[in-house]
């Protein structure tokens, strides 16, 4: 009779526990992070009254008779099911989408406290802390590399209030663009001027070499694309005594020309020997002019194509077109008694970015790309005064050349680096290597049939700045955003793993401890080895589900008074039993 009455006990106090268990799930029905418990119940050892035993000859064998002696919670189960997550309108609230643990200490990492509860901000020192003013675990920002290295170990994080970034000194540009090698562009300046006595230079006075005729244009942007022997008759009479000018790409002999000087040499040689005043030059619009204003002799020039059909010459219209511009009747010594070509064009393009000195200083890059050749461009890059980038004058100027591959692919560039010289107190011989693509391949400079274009164009330099705000990315990432307009990687949120995440102890204030059963934390970063990805801007809700803990509620509540009845029962029968006796 004991027996029920004691059993009856265990079951109150079994049902009792698992009450507080539900209330407490309950209770955090709104705490961020938790997970909710349950208790499991198991009965109690069984006092034995007989034994089995086993079937004997015709007597078959009987099973043990043995009275239970109640129930009680052996063991409560942590269910680490995923919280929901809610957004937020904080930057600094973060949430895991699957396993794992963030890392605090209250001790400067001396012990470490494990949390599923993200609502982390900044104190006063910088420190990156959770609501109990524990210290958020991970990886900071080296300064000497700018990288975080989340294989060292981890520590405080602790970002310093103020925080600012030096300038960073330009080390490299990178150009991705196209060079147009089809017969008709859009970009185009003027051949370089040529004085009468043939001295080349470009806009700015620098002695240059002078134009390949066979890869200029005419003022539409159309290709003269001059082959060998093709070229023009010009008679400085009217037509009495005629000359042939021929184009030859590589070696011009007597009456041969290749580039714009070589043209307009014979024709200063011939119109000179016509008329004693003229003078022969190209202008800054890239026109050939004729200039009879001084004393001479009156010039009647006519100007035709030359053909030869024996060695299949064909005129070559576009050519013929710019230079016949010179036809014209100039009577000697007569002011303006001037005549001029169509303007002759080189395909060019150029692109420009800013690069920072050692000071955080802007200055700007301009690229500059001239065709001298099929598959040939000069390159000149040019920064602004008192920069340099030269030892010889003018020192703002670097030329180079960059070449291509039939098939339109990089094949070389020179100079691969400048050395530049802000001459502003800056450090000197700053180092910007060129990086316009790789030889053979199409990952940056190109020269394909198509528009001229720059598709890319970047550099790693920038001036100071001040933090501005902080986002955290998926792997935990404490991206910093500054005033300069740069954003880089302070810092690095840890997480840890465990092999069982129910053998953890609880410590309140939403913070899980190591024991004995839970394992060794396994550390690394977000979304990595089974941890969780990260989340920002967004908390992960109590698992616990009301529908499901009210119902526990409902069943616990029945097994708690059932458990009761068994007691009055009990009692009933035990007064029974005592009144025999009378």
């Amino acid at each position: 009779m004991l027996k029920s009455l004691f059993a009856g006990v265990s079951g109150l106090q079994s049902h009792q526990v698992a009450m507080d268990v539900e209330s407490n799930n309950i209770a955090n029905v709104n705490t961020v992070g938790f997970k909710y418990s349950r208790a499991n119940f198991s009965d109690l050892l069984a006092q034995t009254k007989s034994i089995a035993t086993a079937p004997q000859g015709d007597l078959g064998g009987k099973n043990p008779v043995q009275i239970g002696l109640g129930s009680t919670v052996s063991s409560m189960t942590r269910i680490f099911s995923q919280g929901s997550i809610q957004n937020s309108d904080k930057n600094t609230d973060v949430a895991i989408q699957g396993d794992g643990f963030f890392i605090v200490s209250p001790d400067g990492g001396n012990s470490y406290k494990y949390t599923r509860a993200g609502d982390f901000k900044f104190d006063a020192g910088g420190n990156f802390v959770d609501n109990n003013g524990f210290i958020t675990q991970g990886w900071l920002r080296d300064p000497a590399t700018g990288k975080v290295d989340s294989t060292s170990p981890i520590t405080d994080i602790k970002i310093a209030p103020g925080l600012t970034t030096p300038a960073s000194p330009t080390q490299e540009i990178v150009l991705k663009a196209n060079l147009n090698s089809g017969p008709l562009v859009e970009n185009f300046s003027p051949s370089y001027q040529i004085s009468s006595a043939g001295v080349v230079t470009d806009s700015n006075g620098t002695v240059v070499p002078a134009d390949d005729l066979g890869v200029m244009f005419n003022p539409n942007g159309e290709a003269f694309s001059l082959k060998d022997g093709q070229g023009i008759v010009v008679s400085y009479d009217g037509g009495t005594t005629t000359k042939t000018y021929k184009y030859n790409g590589t070696a011009p002999g007597a009456g041969e020309f290749r580039t714009m000087d070589e043209l307009r040499s014979l024709i200063a040689t011939d119109a000179t020997a016509a008329s004693a005043g003229a003078v022969v030059t190209v202008d800054a619009a890239g026109k050939i002019s004729i200039d009879n204003s001084a004393p001479g002799s009156d010039l009647n020039i006519k100007v035709s194509a030359f053909t030869d059909a024996a060695t299949g010459i064909v005129e070559n219209v576009r050519f013929t077109e710019s230079v016949k511009a010179l036809e014209s009747f100039l009577p000697q010594n007569s002011l303006g008694s001037v005549s001029y070509s169509q303007s002759f064009n080189a395909a060019t393009h150029s692109s420009g970015i800013d690069v920072f000195d050692s000071l955080g200083t802007k200055h700007t890059v301009r690229t500059s790309f001239r065709k001298v050749s099929p598959s040939k461009w000069d390159m000149t890059i040019t920064v602004p005064d008192p920069a340099e980038i030269n030892t010889t004058n003018p020192k703002n100027e670097k030329r180079g050349s960059i070449s291509f591959t039939s098939s339109g692919a990089l094949s070389s560039v020179n100079p691969g680096n400048i050395s530049f010289t802000g001459n502003n107190g800056s450090a000197p011989n700053q180092t910007i290597n060129l990086s316009f693509g790789t030889a053979n391949k199409f990952d940056g400079m190109t020269s394909f049939d198509s528009k001229s274009s720059t598709s890319g164009i970047s550099q790693d330099g920038y001036t100071g700045g001040d933090l501005v705000g902080i986002r955290i990315d998926q792997s935990g990432t404490l991206i910093g955003s500054f005033s300069n307009g740069r954003s880089f990687g302070l810092a690095q949120i840890g997480m840890a793993k465990f092999t069982n995440n129910e053998g953890l102890g609880t410590e309140g204030g939403s913070v899980y401890v190591q024991t004995a059963n839970s394992g060794d934390p396994i550390i690394g970063t977000a979304a990595t080895a089974g941890r969780g990805f990260i989340q920002s801007s967004a908390l992960e809700a109590s698992n616990v589900d009301l529908s499901r803990a009210l119902t526990q509620l409902i069943i616990i509540q029945r097994g708690f008074q059932a458990n009761g009845k068994t007691i009055t029962t009990s009692d009933q029968l035990l007064q029974t039993l005592i009144g025999l006796k009378n």
